[in-house]
Order: structure tokens, then sequence, then C-alpha cells
């Protein structure tokens, strides 16, 4: 291959990527992105106290489970305001497309796919590339996977400081998925003892020194007759048809393509150390209970991100595993046995929450990238090329028709959200808020909010019933307090809301027009609550006699 053309089909590739990736990027932000800015200012200010600072209810402890990404947030808000942060996850995004890309084509070795499959995936994430720390693990777990791959087949030690490396920069960027840092390995570990055990059978190994052991034993109490009998035996398993048995068991190696690569052995030592990288933090043993605690409360089965997914409506996951599930059922192309198991893993985690389908868009594309390579070149006529097509795209017609393509993709993608603003004050309540810091003592009062737009408000200071901040408000990280479960059953008319409003005090309620408190705020209970602001999307009630 001629490497100036190479050379010229990354350059198109990565702008191609670039545009992709920019254009894609929302411009509104998630609920997370505010509380995201307050944090860091506290960071900043005040260093990591593990308290509380932006809830109305006293005592409470805070994990800080993103503390060096919030850090970041804030001082680039502070130079440039909303306006810093978009930038930051365009270029984190792009970031993020770009090491797609490179990893695919050192994965696949064919760099049209790779361009493909990024672009492909970038447009599928749309849901996930938020001003939020996963979009930093995100980079960090692609890289995770290949560096896997990678010492396992060169054995390099550049690999294996990579993989040490980015549990720390995990554990400090976003801890709630630390655990799933060692998930990536299990792939390897598996194909590796199934291999382990398949060689075992050949010589029977653990059989033949368990017979030797009772020899010995047989030996030292001068039993004679049974010691010859069991030397026998060994003797005849040990003479019996090795290369016959090792062929059978070869066969079955280069069936299901299993390979027993000795660097494993190195991986489950790094993996060993990487297991204690977490105590590299100020946070202490946060990084080993957070998930746990997380999993033992009830907050995930309320949160969307953390629900399963319905396959038939998911637009990003159902496609990738119909494909996938097409190219092993109906062709005959080579899988590696760790591949499967990596694929088939991040298909099940993402079946049973939703936001486990970025990491099934990000390594298991990977994956099905080289398998339609493979494919590509088992049922292709002639001899496989793939530098033709590259030789077809650096052309100037190639350039022109890969850009105009690029463009109108972007151009359709920017039309969905050009009109969009930093904060959408269908979903915030900008207004509202401006009333509140205007007109009342936010020290003195003590607001109900809902759950979705809680974060917003403690960006403007105004201290909070409730944010989405899901772990800080249950039992589970701070004992005696079930402030989420009594929100939700608020939010959802599971409960009523007079005892829950009488039991914390609440002397003000911020309220979305289309909620089902608000229609019995507004229409039942005036009695005891006047509305004091009102807009297009949110009303402000002052309880009556406070």
């Amino acid at each position: 291959m001629d490497k100036k053309v190479i050379i010229k089909f990354n350059i198109i590739a990565i702008i191609s990527i670039i545009i992709i990736a920019i254009c894609v990027t929302p411009i509104s932000f998630q609920n997370d992105t505010f509380y995201t800015i307050k944090i860091g200012e506290q960071i900043a200010e005040n260093g990591i106290d593990m308290q509380e600072h932006f809830s109305w209810h006293e005592g409470l402890e805070y994990t800080y489970p993103h503390w060096l990404y919030d850090l970041i947030t804030y001082h680039v808000y502070n130079f440039l305001g909303f306006k810093g942060i978009y930038i930051l996850t365009c270029i984190l995004s792009c970031i993020l497309g770009l090491s797609l890309y490179f990893v695919n084509v050192k994965k696949g070795k064919n760099h049209v796919v790779a361009l493909v499959f990024s672009s492909i995936v970038l447009l599928l994430m749309q849901q996930f590339l938020a001003a939020r720390a996963q979009l930093v693990t995100f980079v960090l777990f692609l890289f995770t996977y290949y560096f896997i791959e990678q010492f396992i087949e060169t054995k390099k030690k550049r690999y294996a400081i990579g993989l040490i490396i980015i549990p720390i920069l995990i554990a400090n960027f976003h801890l709630a998925v630390f655990p799933f840092y060692f998930i990536l390995y299990l792939p390897y570990l598996a194909e590796y003892f199934i291999a382990c055990r398949l060689e075992e059978n050949i010589y029977k190994k653990k059989y033949i020194a368990k017979l030797e052991k009772k020899i010995k034993k047989l030996e030292a109490k001068n039993k004679t007759t049974k010691k010859v009998q069991l030397e026998e035996r060994v003797k005849k398993l040990k003479e019996r048809d090795v290369e016959k048995e090792k062929a059978r068991v070869d066969n079955i190696l280069n069936k299901f393509n299993i390979k027993k690569h000795d660097s494993v052995k190195i991986l489950i030592v790094i993996m060993i150390i990487c297991l204690f990288t977490g105590f590299l933090t100020p946070l202490g043993t946060t990084p080993y209970t957070y998930l746990i605690k997380t999993l033992q409360g009830n907050t995930t089965q309320y949160i969307s991100e953390h629900q399963p997914i319905i396959l038939a409506i998911e637009l990003g996951a159902f496609p990738v595993l119909l494909l996938a599930i097409v190219v092993i059922a109906f062709t005959n192309i080579k899988i590696t046995i760790s591949d499967l198991f990596m694929f088939g893993g991040l298909g099940i985690l993402t079946i049973m929450s939703r936001r486990q389908a970025s990491m099934l868009l990000l390594i298991g594309c990977i994956i099905l990238g080289k398998w339609i390579i493979e494919f590509i070149k088992n049922y292709s006529y002639g001899e496989y090329n793939s530098y033709s097509l590259i030789k077809k795209i650096t052309s100037k017609l190639g350039i022109c028709i890969m850009f105009l393509l690029v463009i109108n993709i972007g151009v359709v993608e920017l039309e969905n959200k050009i009109r969009d603003k930093f904060v959408d004050e269908k979903e915030y309540p900008v207004q509202a808020c401006d009333y509140i810091l205007e007109n009342l003592n936010v020290d003195e009062m003590k607001l109900y909010n809902e759950y979705n737009y809680g974060s917003y408000i403690l960006y403007r200071d105004i201290p909070v019933f409730i944010d989405s901040r899901a772990d800080l408000y249950s039992p589970e990280f701070n004992p005696g307090i079930n402030i989420f479960t009594e929100a939700v059953d608020v939010l959802l008319g599971n409960e009523f809301y007079g005892p829950v409003f009488e039991k914390y005090g609440i002397t003000h309620l911020l309220l979305k027009n289309d909620s089902y408190t608000n229609r019995i705020v507004s229409n039942v209970d005036t009695e005891n609550y006047t509305a004091i602001y009102s807009d297009e999307y949110f009303t402000l009630y002052e309880k009556n006699n406070i």
C-alpha cells in the first residue's frame, strides 16, 4: 500500500469524524451537568469534605463519585461559561470518535470499515454524548479493551502500564463504573481457562498425579501388590495414544477458535494489581463500595438509564445485536471465544440496563467490525483488497462525495438542535428561579421540587429538596433517610403528598405544570397553597399561614 494514500485517507477520516462528532453533540445540557458545576466549585473552594452542601436537609454525607471531572468542569465553566462546557463536550466527543477509528483500524485492519463503523457508532450514541463524566470513561474503557488485546498478542510493557493507569483515572473521574473495568478482563480469562481444561484432558495430569500420591503412600506402608497395580495403571495412562487425543482436542480448539495465550497469566497479575488502584483517590474505599450500595437500594428501579431496554424500540442496541446474530448464525467465519464472550456479555448487560448500550456500541461494534471484515474476505469474489476502495475515496471525486455525504449528515443533525439552548426552559425552571432569588429569602424557605430539575435549582444557589444525585437521598448512603423513595412516590402519585410535606415542613412548592402533583394542588388544594408565580412550564406555590 502507498503510505501517502493511507495518510490522505486518514486525514479525510479524521475530518469526517470530527464534523460528525461536533454535529451530534447535544447543545442542551442534561440535569447532571448543573450539579457538576456546583460540586466542582465546592471542591475548588473548600476541598473534598464528604459532606452535602446544596440540599436544605441537614447532616447528609456525599461521596463525590466523579470529583475530578466536576473540578475540571467548574474551571472550564468559570473561564468560559456554558459555552466552555459545550466546547469541552465537543472535544471529548471528537476524542471518542477518533479513538473508535484508531482502535477499529488496529483491530480490523480495514480503514474503510473503521470509518463507517466509527461514524455509525457516534450517530447511535447521541444520547450518551453529554457533559457528564461518562464521556471520559467511554474513552478509557475503549482503550482498556485495546490494551488487553494488544498485551495478549505482544506482551509489550507499555500496554501493561496503560492497563494500570486506566483504573486510577476511572477511580477519580467516575468511580461508579470502577468495577466494570474488571469485567472487561473476564472473556480472556474464560478463554484461557477453557483452553487449559481441554489441554488437561489430553494427559489427565491431575488424575495421574493423584494416583502417584497413592503409590507413595502404599510404598510407605509396604503394600506391594496394590502399589504394583497402580503403577501399571499409571504406565498405561502415560503410554496411551497421546497424539490421537491431542489431535482431537486441537480439532475442538480450532473449531471454536479457542487460543491459549501464555500472556494471560501476566494479565491476571496486572488485574490483581489494578484491584488496589481504587485506593489511589481521596475518596477512601468508595470505589469498592459505591456500586454495591447503589445496587442494594431501589434508585435503579426508577432512573430510566438503569431500566431494562425494550429491544424492538432501542435504535442503538437492537440493530447491532441483530446484525451480530445474523453473522454468527448464518456465516462460517471464525469467531474467537473471547470475542463471543465479550459481545454476548455486553449484550446481556445491555438488555438488563439501558446505560450499558453505550458499551455494546463502543466495544461491541469493534468486534462486529472484525466479523464483518472476515465475512467480506470469505465471501468476496476474487482476491480481497480494500486498498482499491481507499484509492477511489482519496481521488478528487471520492473526496468531494465523502465530504458532501458528511456535511449532509451534519446538516440533518444540526437541524434538530440548532435552535436549542444550553438550558432548556421547558425542562428547567429558569424564570421561576429568577423570581425566587429576587423575591424570597432562600435561607428561610424549604422548597419542594421534583427530581428531574433539582440540579438546576441548586445550580442557582437555591437549596433543594432533591436533585439527580439519587444515591445521596437513599438510606444506603445516608442511613435513616428515605427521601428518594418519598419523592418518587409523590411524583408518581403512589402516596399523597400531604404527610410528606408535613414531615419535612415544606414552605414552598416548585412544580412542573403538567405534573400529577401540580394538577392536584392547583385544582383541589388551593386552601393550603397559593400560586405566587407561574409561567408556561412551572408554577411556584407558597404554603398558607407559614
